[in-house]
């Protein structure tokens, strides 16, 4: 019976991570998530029966020592992301150095000519050193918290054209956060993001508000699993299959956001929505309405309007961190611009229309006391500034749910 041989992602703290969906989409069924102690380290790789190991913080270099053949790319990176048990020999290469060029390939970005400035000195950083020094950047600018270049002297470097970020600044849970403000750097024309949870970072969003090109980093993840692959089975994976597990992630990965006016049918139409996918729907009213411990139109009553904006904007920001769900607001939760970044950050948002005879007012304590002429007129710049498409809902709610889903499965693989 022949040796069954291991397939997986190694680390310490692994926690939740994309590579084994990736491996398994590209038929490694087997693939896990292996967490060792440092002690544990060389026991392990010791063994007889290693197949193919993805390996990550904080034991790329470590496992260097360990490799019997180490391929040129990795040596001149410093560092092994990818090992290949075959013939009793360790084979250690570096496949983030593929992921990378195709990240920033597939954003259009270049780095010929350019002056490039990178966040951080860790792993990924010399990852990004080598490659964009090797793609003909003229100047390569490392940004470290305590070196010669550091985030308090960035304005000597505000000639930048290219910028890369290879810190955990901004990643889940702690989304919201970015490195540095692209405003410090005028003349900026492309900008990369290694984090890829979530969708957007504060500093992608910040990008497309500026109209930079940009990438997050689950590009650079799947194109470095792909490659990773073809390593463990010494096969060739066409190109179209990037494209096919990056377009099924990011579909899995993104919600589904629902704005509109008080009564415009969101639950409705979420609930629909919630059986068609089979995703869960998420009504961030009655997580309000759970926090406060009494009803929406209680909180109105005993504290205000400003703290029921503030409860919501809590809620806002811990359930925008969610992925692949269907998210439910408020009708106001565009009033406060704060709640844009939480609600794009992993989703596609889409406003839901419905003829203003037709909403209901019971309830609804701003419905019953302001003219809903005059709340539209107020909210429908606030609405287009969030959305991403426009949904009329007049009609039947299966029509919507349906019309929503066909939109998303075409639009948010991208």
């Amino acid at each position: 019976m022949a040796e069954e041989k291991i397939y997986g992602l190694l680390g310490r703290k692994l926690g939740h991570s994309w590579s084994a969906p990736i491996h398994q989409e590209l038929g490694c069924d087997s693939y896990r998530l292996i967490e060792l102690e440092p002690e544990e380290l060389e026991s392990f790789l010791r063994q007889p029966g290693i197949g193919g190991l993805n390996v990550t913080i904080p034991y790329k270099k470590a496992v260097m020592a360990f490799c019997d053949v180490i391929d040129d790319t990795a040596r001149a990176i410093g560092s092994v992301n990818t090992i290949v048990g075959r013939y009793g020999k360790l084979y250690g290469y570096n496949t983030d150095a593929a992921g990378f060029i195709w990240m920033a390939e597939r954003a259009g970005i270049s780095f010929e000519g350019k002056k490039v400035v990178i966040l951080g000195s860790g792993g990924a950083s010399v990852t990004a050193q080598t490659m964009t020094r090797l793609g003909g950047a003229r100047q390569v600018v490392v940004i470290s918290r305590s070196g010669e270049d550091n985030y308090e002297n960035l304005s000597r470097h505000d000639d930048a054209d290219i910028v890369v970020n290879t810190t955990p600044v901004g990643m889940y849970p702690h989304t919201g956060e970015a490195p540095v403000d692209l405003r410090a750097f005028p003349r900026c024309s492309g900008v990369l993001d290694v984090v890829y949870n979530p969708r957007r970072t504060a500093l992608i969003l910040q990008a497309e508000e500026l109209g930079i090109p940009c990438s997050d980093g689950l590009p650079m993840l799947v194109r470095q699993a792909v490659a990773a692959e073809e390593h463990f089975f010494s096969r060739t994976i066409p190109d179209s299959e990037n494209e096919r597990i990056l377009g099924k992630l990011r579909q899995e990965m993104t919600n589904i956001v629902l704005i509109g006016m008080p009564g415009s049918g969101k639950s409705s139409v979420g609930a629909r929505l919630a059986e068609l996918t089979g995703r869960e729907a998420v009504d961030l009213d009655k997580l309000i309405v759970q926090k406060a411990g009494m009803s929406i139109p209680e909180i109105f009553a005993a504290q205000g309007e400003a703290a029921f904006r503030a409860l919501e904007r809590e809620v806002t920001t811990e359930a925008g961190k969610l992925s692949g769900k269907i998210l439910l607001t408020g009708g106001g939760v565009v009033k406060d611009e704060r709640n844009y970044a939480p609600l794009r950050q992993n989703g596609r948002i889409y406003h839901l229309l419905r003829d203003l005879e037709l909403l209901p007012t019971e309830g609804r304590p701003l419905s019953q006391t302001t003219k809903l002429t005059a709340m539209w007129e107020e909210r429908r710049p606030m609405y287009e500034r969030f959305r991403d498409a426009v949904i009329d809902n007049d009609g039947a709610i299966e029509d919507t749910a349906q019309t929503i889903w066909r939109d998303f499965c075409e639009n948010s693989g991208s």
